[in-house]
């Protein structure tokens, strides 16, 4: 019961939007988790709030969790599947970080806290910050882009690689830890969607696998639930994008996994085959195939840009799949950054 308490306590649910502006006049920090009713708050960041307010105390640091559809203030965010979290200081938005990105979750905090607490102590002007990557201005594209202008597009062309959360991983509540994961591995995740396949689509899917004996029950089973769809792509590191998703999934056969990588996404969500928690492309070229299939508005760019010396064997060269701005969400662009 004491625990249950804790946890109320911890999150503030604010429903009206009387308690909104009640909550965001609170005195110090408020950091708002934006959430779709469909998919419910992201409960893999509620023991980071927890050990926050028991390091910096009670004061200053509030949290609160918001159902986009409950308030006009919110609407922007409606619809948008990667988690939102929104910093409030004297009710003006100051930070805000895309994704269930714990440590830069925890620094955002401790930096804003620390900012706050020198606007209240010595009257220093608080920094005020929009949402960028929701306005007209900002430079990412949005899929229904109206103009059609892609003269920037080029500017920003990146390797991409199709990731399946699999609807065993989702029907147990583990897709918002797969994401986190996924992030902390250095990807960035450009398009989030959760889909429930049909059997024609995965039937074309994995018409390579036409002839074995489990196909029909990998048919069943990625057709039985939603799956979250997701594009990645790499910013840190020299490995390829397409062979750096390989290696974090992990051998398919969880129980190989578990014996071979113990701390891949496999050996620690799967179960048994076909129940693997997650897929990957094999190459890029079965990427770039994936990808026209599950998100047939998908642009490839037709310019390949010279793979850098050396790169050439990791598949960094011509054959990559390649995305352009204007076919990513633009409140996805900054998945898993912080914005102040």
């Amino acid at each position: 019961m004491g625990s249950k308490k804790k946890e109320t306590a911890l999150q503030v649910n604010i429903s009206t939007q009387e308690l909104w502006e009640e909550m965001l006049s609170s005195k110090g920090l408020t950091v708002v988790d934006v959430y779709q009713g469909w998919c419910g708050p992201c409960k893999p960041v509620v023991s980071l709030f927890q050990k926050m307010r028991i390091e910096v105390g009670l004061d200053l640091l509030h949290f609160a969790l918001a159902e986009a559809d409950c308030l006009d203030v919110l609407e922007k965010y409606r619809g948008r599947c990667e988690p939102t979290f929104l910093f409030y200081a004297g009710g003006e938005l100051v930070a805000l970080v895309r994704g269930a990105n714990a440590p830069l979750l925890q620094k955002t905090i401790l930096e804003q806290l620390q900012a706050e607490k020198r606007v209240l102590a010595e009257g220093r002007e608080r920094r005020v910050i929009k949402d960028e990557a929701l306005s007209d201005e900002d430079e990412c594209f949005s899929h229904k882009k109206e103009d059609g202008d892609d003269e920037d597009a080029v500017s920003s062309e990146k390797a991409c690689t199709l990731a399946v959360i699999k609807p065993d991983a989702v029907v147990h509540g583990k897709t918002d830890e797969i994401i986190m994961k996924i992030q902390e591995a250095g990807f960035d995740i450009l398009t989030n969607e959760e889909r429930t396949m049909t059997e024609a689509e995965m039937r074309l899917f994995y018409q390579h696998r036409a002839g074995e004996e489990a196909f029909e029950k990998l048919v069943h089973h990625m057709c039985s639930g939603p799956s979250h769809l997701l594009i990645l792509t790499r910013t840190e590191g020299t490995e390829d994008v397409v062979t750096a998703w390989q290696t974090l999934m992990g051998p398919c056969d969880p129980n190989v996994a578990r014996r071979e990588q113990p701390d891949s996404l496999r050996a620690q969500y799967g179960t048994e085959m076909p129940f693997n928690a997650v897929h990957g492309s094999r190459d890029s070229e079965d990427a770039r195939r994936e990808l026209a299939l599950l998100f047939p508005s998908f642009k490839f760019s037709d310019q390949v840009p010279e793979a850098p010396l050396g790169l050439e064997a990791k598949g960094e060269g011509p054959g990559e799949a390649l995305c352009s701005p204007e076919d990513v969400d633009k409140a996805a662009c900054d998945q898993g950054e912080a914005v102040r």
